[in-house]
């Protein structure tokens, strides 16, 4: 079929809206981020910015502060695949199964989610308070009283506690996506494999889990992506202390920028944790890649 021309000049129309906004809110942007990262700028209109060279990518990938907090978004990451992968997958096998009360389930579920990061995070702080929060009350009660400590002012504790937080918070959504992905599966298939005999584990082993494949692609990107760039929850709970001891990248990006004026150190780390978020996006598509794609 022949396409004319007045085709690609309708096609051209409906996309230019779309196009235009990828290039002034995106790509600009980014560029912009990248001429800035090789300058430095105290962030005043009107200031010259002055050529630095790679200086503020040296002193970004000198930093003791910087990998201090890669590493923090790294504990993101596991808590991602070992925590929030296998609850999320749970609890939507749980509300696609045929149990009572899966519409209570799903709005329960997808509820902390419809909070929002700072209320949850404020709410989590009160009940992690030393003093009055819930957990010390309940420490309290069982006689474990050395367990009442300030949790959110203890290094490296407090990054777990923002992590499990965090894993509370978006495992309602990400059960969303597997799922979508678990109720595309024909029922033929299931129905099959009890004709030959299969058991609950073999159905999910042989069926369900390859079968959501893209499911579990999709949370990977996500997960690895989101945990880069993590910031509001850490900074409603933490600030990002003490000590700089729960820092991620991204509030390392905010402080350097507006606290210390180095826009363009704050632009270098803002070019890093693009490239390190692309090219872990290529990975986990490597690695869950289709089979069909391995022949093509």
């Amino acid at each position: 079929m022949k396409i004319r021309r007045k085709d690609y000049v309708v096609a051209i129309c409906c996309l230019l809206p779309a196009l235009l906004l990828i290039c002034f809110f995106i790509i600009y942007p980014v560029l912009d981020a990248l001429y800035l990262s090789f300058h430095s700028w105290k962030g005043i209109y009107g200031t010259p910015k002055i050529w630095v060279g790679l200086e503020n990518y040296k002193s970004a990938l000198t930093s003791e502060l910087f990998w201090k907090a890669m590493l923090n978004s790294f504990w993101f990451i596991v808590g991602g695949f070992l925590v929030l992968m296998p609850l999320s997958f749970g609890l939507a096998l749980l509300i696609t199964s045929k149990l009572k009360g899966t519409r209570f389930m799903k709005t329960a579920y997808f509820m902390p989610v419809i909070l929002g990061t700072t209320t949850v995070a404020l709410m989590w702080t009160y009940i992690l308070n030393p003093e009055w929060g819930a957990f010390a009350q309940i420490f309290r009660w069982l006689g474990l009283d050395n367990l009442v400590f300030d949790w959110l002012s203890t290094p490296t504790l407090n990054v777990w506690c923002v992590v499990l937080v965090n894993e509370w918070m978006y495992a309602g959504y990400n059960m969303l996506i597997f799922a979508a992905g678990l109720v595309a599966i024909p029922s033929d298939l299931y129905e099959a494999a009890l004709i030959d005999g299969c058991g609950g584990w073999q159905k999910l082993r042989y069926i369900t889990l390859p079968l959501c494949k893209n499911s579990f692609k999709i949370f990977s990107v996500l997960c690895v992506t989101g945990c880069l760039k993590v910031f509001d929850i850490v900074w409603a709970m933490t600030r990002g202390g003490p000590g700089n001891t729960s820092s991620t990248p991204a509030i390392i990006l905010y402080t350097q920028a507006f606290q210390y004026k180095l826009f363009g150190r704050s632009s270098a780390y803002s070019i890093i944790l693009l490239v390190c978020g692309v090219l872990l996006s290529l990975v986990m598509n490597r690695v869950f890649r289709q089979e069909d794609d391995l022949y093509s």
